[in-house]
């Protein structure tokens, strides 16, 4: 599982479907340009503004796409325990290789209502499952029992608090796949090298081989290589944070060729098609500027 993955966008029509079509422009991009894998409908997927047959859709096309050649992280956190089951099941009906969920969202946030949403996931399917941390605390001593469950095999973590993390995963007594999720900062994530073995980041589908490059220069323990690129995939980060809405960022998909639509609300709204094309230039003339294309 060592590598870099994007955070899947899921790409929608004019007419607010699936693009299925985007999908696997989506994933054979993300190959070609060296990504281990995807992880699909996490929160850049826009999730909890999809209903659950969509979903279904997103994990059945990327397998269908890529035919093996990339690992599926199937995110299937959701509001009801229940959903995340159905969801974790048909991902590896489906073909896809792991499975991963956030904490329990609004109801249930608390350590015994957590460890109960993981264990119904954990046992739902024979996949391995990766706890996602994500805007929580993370917390050691508590945190580690989810390690105990059947199948809890890994972690995506979304926070800065990286010596929380190295104490936590030093004390787990198995093997495990820990992925940074600020794309910011996998460099320093990879820095620790007994700790993090990859990275799962939205702006992954925008430059990918930034972070293939990042990936391979943190092996080699080239850290000049490595502070250099990071720095890029910063200034891409920087322009990404000025988006006053999620429609404008997907728009840099425009300037690879892939056309993933807008955003559905309230993330969105929609753009005139003027002005995601607008934003598309934008982050063209940005990356011209990059040492990679």
């Amino acid at each position: 599982m060592c590598g870099v993955y994007s955070a899947l966008i899921t790409p929608f029509t004019k007419d607010d479907k699936v693009n299925e079509c985007a999908i696997e422009q989506l994933i054979e991009y993300g190959i070609e340009s060296g990504l281990r894998g995807f992880y699909l409908t996490g929160g850049s997927g826009e999730f909890t503004l999809m209903s659950v047959e969509e979903r279904k859709r997103v994990f059945r096309r990327a397998a269908k796409a890529a035919k093996g050649r990339a690992k599926l992280i199937a995110h299937v956190g959701a509001t009801r325990t229940d959903d995340a089951v159905e969801l974790a099941r048909y991902a590896e009906k489906v073909g896809c290789d792991w499975v991963s969920s956030v904490a329990p969202i609004y109801f249930g946030q608390n350590a015994a209502a957590q460890h109960a949403h993981y264990k119904m996931i954990s046992e739902a399917s024979g996949l391995p499952l990766m706890i996602y941390c994500f805007g929580n605390t993370l917390v050691p001593e508590r945190d580690l029992k989810l390690f105990d469950l059947k199948n809890v095999m890994g972690m995506k973590y979304t926070g800065s608090d990286y010596y929380a993390v190295q104490s936590m995963r030093r004390k787990i007594d198995k093997e495990t796949f820990f992925a940074s999720g600020r794309d910011e900062m996998l460099g320093c994530a990879l820095a620790l090298g007994d700790t993090f073995q990859g990275g799962i980041g939205t702006t992954y589908n925008m430059i990918p081989k930034h972070f293939v490059a990042i990936y391979e220069a943190a092996r080699k323990g080239d850290s000049a290589a490595v502070a250099k690129l990071q720095g890029e995939v910063n200034q891409l980060v920087d322009l990404f944070l000025s988006c006053p809405n999620w429609s404008c960022w997907k728009a840099f998909m425009l300037a690879r060729g892939i056309d993933v639509g807008c955003a559905r609300m309230p993330c969105g709204p929609a753009l005139p098609e003027k002005e995601r094309r607008a934003w598309a230039r934008r982050f063209s003339d940005l990356v011209k500027t990059f040492a990679l294309q």
